[in-house]
């Protein structure tokens, strides 16, 4: 489930030197960035003004450390708990909001090479307990964190980060009882209370039959089968017991959730983020959604558009989607199966993208710009990416408006951002 490591949860190898550094600013990943005689160091778990000795290792590229000892701390330090999902949780919530919104001007005048002001980070309504989707390992010792950075599972003994029905649920399991599952993943509603659950693991669904019941013995409503794969449930999914789908609010819809398809793990903050994504994508006659999975923001778009198209390529999403708009009664909502690098829609006055981490690729950028559209809204879920497709984008012509970051993941490094481009 984890989205980044807790700066001071990584064990250094012994033959990293121990050093005394200056914090000079917090950059991508949370890291505090120092220098010495021999350079550049990033350092986990660190804040900025901040005197620290930091193990430090040696290896290709920049130098990295984790925070020992903290000599002088920063106002902004808070107390944290020792989490593997958590790398910002040592700093004030303040701060972290202030240093999400360094983290895109960084990257506008580092990749994009584009000087352009940034809005501030709009808060999470929630600060912790926000997660409506949880990972975990299955030990014989119990749940473990998934995300270990290379080192032993850690066992969870309270996630202050998920929601409180998952936390009931794991209260609640016996691992012995979910043997032969690996891995168990949770999604809950915070609209319903509900909680859904996978088991991951090799076999039959039969094989299975027991870690189901426990499930559904300790308050899920609905327990499915994925297999192990490479790419996160590429191998697909069958329902063992109960109901596959929960629904969720974002913002001004109800979408189908469920434990193994992809949707936000904050839909309070990503309900506040799809608004103003509709609202800067205005009205007309024709609004694209690329990347637009089961439709959660193109149905924002819906209200102000003749017709709205949503695209992609993962069909459970688009299948929930068309679900949904079946339940909702709208009818000027279209699915269609297929790839942003390959989109070619005529007549669009409007585009919207909330592609992955990787961006845009280059073929999708270049139909949005071939394409009729006036408008291009940017969802980004790494400022990087999105900085270099900024650039990108305005070397083509197009200009960059409003750019406002979103926290959905508060007590970590990550940040979301909603932008606007007008050719």
């Amino acid at each position: 489930m984890s989205d980044a490591a807790h700066p001071e949860m990584s064990t250094p190898p012994p033959s990293a030197a121990l050093l005394t550094l200056e914090i000079e600013k917090l950059v991508a990943g949370g890291l505090g960035l120092a220098r010495d005689g021999d350079g550049v160091v990033l350092v986990r778990g660190a804040l900025p003004g901040e005197r620290v000795t930091a193990r430090v290792r040696a290896g290709r590229g920049v130098r990295q450390g984790v925070v020992q000892e903290v000599l002088n701390a920063s106002p902004d330090r808070v107390e944290a708990p020792e989490l593997p999902t958590a790398d910002l949780a040592h700093a004030s919530y303040a701060a972290q909001l202030r240093f999400k919104r360094d983290f895109v001007t960084e990257a506008l005048i580092r990749i994009a090479k584009v000087r352009h002001p940034v809005n501030e980070t709009v808060p999470s309504p929630s600060e912790w307990h926000y997660r409506n989707a949880a990972q975990y390992l299955v030990t014989p010792q119990g749940l473990a964190y998934r995300e270990r950075r290379g080192r032993d599972p850690l066992v969870v003994h309270g996630d202050p980060l998920v929601m409180q029905a998952i936390a009931d649920v794991v209260a609640r399991l016996d691992p012995a009882l979910l043997d032969p599952a690996t891995e168990i993943a949770f999604r809950a509603s915070l609209l319903t209370g509900e909680v859904v659950a996978a088991v991951i693991g090799a076999g039959e669904t039969r094989t299975f039959l027991r870690a189901s019941d426990h499930l559904m013995n300790a308050g899920v409503v609905g327990v499915s089968l994925a297999q192990p794969a490479g790419r996160r449930f590429s191998a697909g999914v069958r329902l063992i017991a109960g109901e596959a789908d929960i629904r969720e609010q974002f913002g001004r819809v109800q979408v189908s959730v469920s434990a193994t398809g992809f949707a936000q793990v904050n839909p309070p903050a990503a309900g506040l983020a799809y608004v103003r994504a509709a609202e800067l994508a205005g009205s007309g006659e024709h609004a694209v959604d690329l990347y637009g999975g089961s439709g959660a923001i193109g149905r924002h778009l819906a209200p102000n558009f003749r017709r709205v198209t949503v695209l992609d390529a993962a069909a459970e999403a688009l299948a929930r989607g068309r679900q949904d708009v079946a339940e909702s009664g709208e009818t000027n909502v279209t699915f269609r199966d297929g790839d942003a690098a390959r989109f070619s829609e005529l007549g669009t006055d409007v585009i919207v993208v909330d592609p992955p981490r990787a961006g845009l690729e280059e073929g999708a950028r270049e139909h949005i710009h071939s394409s009729t559209a006036d408008r291009l809204v940017y969802i980004s879920c790494d400022p990087a990416t999105w900085a270099r497709d900024v650039g990108d984008l305005t070397r083509r012509g197009w200009k960059l408006g409003e750019v406002t970051p979103h926290d959905f993941y508060p007590q970590t490094s990550h940040v979301e951002l909603v932008s606007v481009f007008n050719r």
